[in-house]
């Protein structure tokens, strides 16, 4: 008989200090460098080709409609851009004519301003001008004084001052090849890209299919599944974004158009497009629309009566659109953050000007899709994608870790809404206490930490003491094939299963009739009572009483003293253990010793490296059965019951190693 050595603890391991940047990250950041760079200097270049990329998004349903009516590759195409052209062509024929009219009224506008501003003049701005005219005279006399003086003090009081000489500067007369280049070189130059984006664009429709699958080629042969939903998902959420933001630009624009035309304000049309084209640019585009309107109601009106009107046309119909009604239309269909959003556009105004400020969403979306489904490039969802920065394991240690058990209890009330507890026990809470129990190990988590999270833990399975392990209600809990999870999110699955529910105590078998039948004992791990704590709560909501003993319970010295009267079957839990543990074995032959007809369960919530999964070792190690989560321990408990009942003569129903 191997005897049993107290071990005593060793201290906490010290985590080494952190590697400096490897030649990796150095590559990677020279890559992202010269990656900016080339964005930067190749502008011309670039923006043609993402223009038309773009464009064939928004014209790649147009295309499909009209090849499902039998109209043809070619012919669907040529009808799809041509369309686009003349959607193009009209609004800027409009753009155009309406500034010509805007144009030939400036002179009766600029009356009216020097009216409006004269009346200023003659009331309290005419006072402040006048108080701020009479300081910057001041200030001049005293500068003048002080350079004289200096000037005095350099020359002497005879030095003559030369006179200045009056030099005239007469410019060549240009050329004609110079007056048409001047004349026609902003025009020809807008002329072009558009023909290059049109090209680009007709080439991509016409070889849609063909592209997409050298892209897969080049990019993700090697996984076909990952990629394709990589690059549906990216798809699908640029195409959700330009048509949702076309059709809801527009009608802000009809209805800013419509306003001040009732306001009264000339050409309305000419700021309905306007303001429609500017919201494209996120957050300050719509704001920024309403300078013109704003400024020429005040031009028109004598009074102010228009420009009040004007102004608060734009400040009302830009935040019921941007905070009410988008969500409402599509919500958060792009996946980006408010965050990402101003940072985004910042950057690629930055690099692109005007058009990198219409382009700044399109791009980001697709850094976040990438982000969901390339692993070295999670830090792009992470940084910019709307979802919780944290999961809900990390969130659940984070609290636990800074001793706030109501942020805790908070967190676990909306989880418990979606999920059973027994489920966010096993998902959120056993995992975030082995993040704890392996930072501890590691050195970094100090004792009076640890005590926190002991205190939390004892809190939370407290107040959860009278909240029932049911499936929750929900009406569709179904999974949406089009929501794309994160890589945190498909490691931390969600299983709201619960277990049964065992008879009633008078239907129960003898030996399963008291009043703690199942006796949870803690592992010696440091958090290991928490979880013996949960399984324990977990038996008595589904029929059956349990009880908690601590790891010292159970030592050499005093498993003497245990008492063990009206327990059918002990239940271990480990929340970190690995390889064949002797300390395991040892306590198990005590308790075969103390109880040799008792049930033993052994639980390691959750599995690290796989310990007592194979039957032999679980045999030699004395366990009946071995569990991986606090659902299985509580099915386990339920099994043995009602082995138990079948089989009265074996009343332990054992001998039998499980792993369930």
């Amino acid at each position: 008989m191997p005897t049993d050595v107290t071990e005593v603890p060793k201290p906490p391991a010290q985590v080494p200090p952190p590697l400096v940047p490897g030649l990796r990250g150095l590559l990677t950041l020279s890559v992202g460098v010269v990656l900016v760079a080339a964005l930067y200097f190749g502008r011309e270049v670039f923006i043609p080709l993402v223009l038309a990329v773009l464009l064939s998004f928004v014209l790649a349903p147009v295309v499909s409609l009209l090849r499902r009516i039998k109209l043809g590759r070619v012919p669907s195409v040529i009808v799809a851009v041509l369309l686009a052209l003349g959607v193009i062509g009209a609004i800027g024929a409009v753009i155009g004519t309406q500034v010509a009219g805007l144009a030939g009224n400036l002179p009766q506008y600029q009356a009216t301003v020097q009216k409006k501003v004269a009346g200023l003049q003659q009331g309290w701005l005419g006072e402040a001008n006048r108080v701020l005219g009479k300081v910057s005279h001041e200030v001049q006399d005293a500068t003048r004084k002080a350079d004289a003086a200096g000037t005095t003090a350099e020359t002497g009081p005879a030095g003559d001052t030369p006179k200045a000489q009056l030099v005239r500067v007469q410019e060549a007369e240009p050329s004609p090849l110079a007056l048409a280049e001047k004349v026609l070189g902003p025009v020809v130059s807008p002329l072009t890209d558009v023909f290059i984006v049109l090209v680009v664009v007709v080439f991509l429709l016409l070889q849609r299919e063909d592209l997409r699958n050298r892209m897969i080629r080049l990019f993700g042969s090697s996984d076909l599944h990952r990629t394709t939903v990589a690059m549906d998902d990216a798809a699908g959420r640029l195409g959700t974004y330009f048509l949702a933001q076309l059709g809801m630009n527009a009608t802000f624009g009809v209805i800013v158009g419509v306003g001040l035309w009732f306001i009264g304000v000339p050409n309305p049309l000419l700021w309905g497009v306007f303001s429609a084209i500017m919201r494209f640019v996120p957050y300050i585009g719509a704001f920024v629309s309403g300078v013109f309107p704003v400024a020429l109601a005040a031009a028109v009106d004598p009074g102010w009566s228009m420009v009040i009107e004007t102004a608060a046309l734009f400040l009302i119909a830009e935040p019921v659109f941007g905070q009410v009604v988008e969500p409402l239309l599509y919500g958060h269909s792009t996946g980006l953050s408010p965050f990402a959003v101003i940072v985004s556009t910042l950057f690629w105004g930055f690099l692109w000007g005007p058009i990198g400020l219409i382009l700044a969403t399109p791009f980001t979306v697709c850094l976040v899709v990438l982000g969901r489904h390339v692993d070295s490039l999670e830090f792009f969802d992470i940084l910019l994608g709307d979802r919780p920065p944290l999961t809900p394991v990390e969130n659940f240690y984070q609290r636990m870790l800074a001793g706030d058990p109501d942020e805790v209890r908070d967190l676990a009330d909306a989880m418990l809404k979606e999920r059973s507890l027994s489920s966010y026990y096993d998902e959120v809470a056993l995992k975030g206490l082995q993040l704890a129990a392996n930072d501890y190990a590691r050195g970094v988590v100090t004792p009076a930490q640890l005590e926190n999270i002991r205190a939390s833990s004892r809190s939370l399975v407290d107040d959860f003491e009278d909240h029932e392990d049911v499936e929750p209600k929900g009406e569709n809990k179904t999974v949406n094939p089009n929501e794309t999870q994160t890589l945190a999110e498909r490691s931390h699955p969600k299983n709201e299963a619960v277990p049964g529910q065992a008879p009633p105590r008078d239907a129960l078998p003898e030996a399963w009739r008291g009043e703690a039948p199942v006796l949870c004992v803690a592992g010696r791990g440091p958090l290991d009572e928490a979880s013996s704590a949960m399984l324990a709560q977990l038996l008595r909501k589904h029929g059956l009483g349990a009880r908690v003993a601590g790891y010292e319970a159970v030592s050499r010295e005093r498993i003497r003293d245990l008492d063990l009267t009206g327990v059918a079957m002990v239940c271990i839990s480990y929340l970190d253990i690995s390889g064949n543990p002797a300390h395991l074995r040892y306590l198990l032959e005590r308790l075969k010793r103390r109880a040799p007809h008792m049930l033993v369960l052994v639980g390691l919530w959750p599995v690290g490296e796989k310990v007592l999964t194979d039957a032999a070792i679980g045999r030699e190690v004395g366990a009946d059965f071995y569990v991986s989560s606090l659902r299985d321990g509580v099915e386990a408990c339920l099994k043995a019951v009602d082995a138990a009942g079948r089989s009265p003569a074996v009343p332990s129903g054992r001998r039998a190693f499980e792993v369930v």
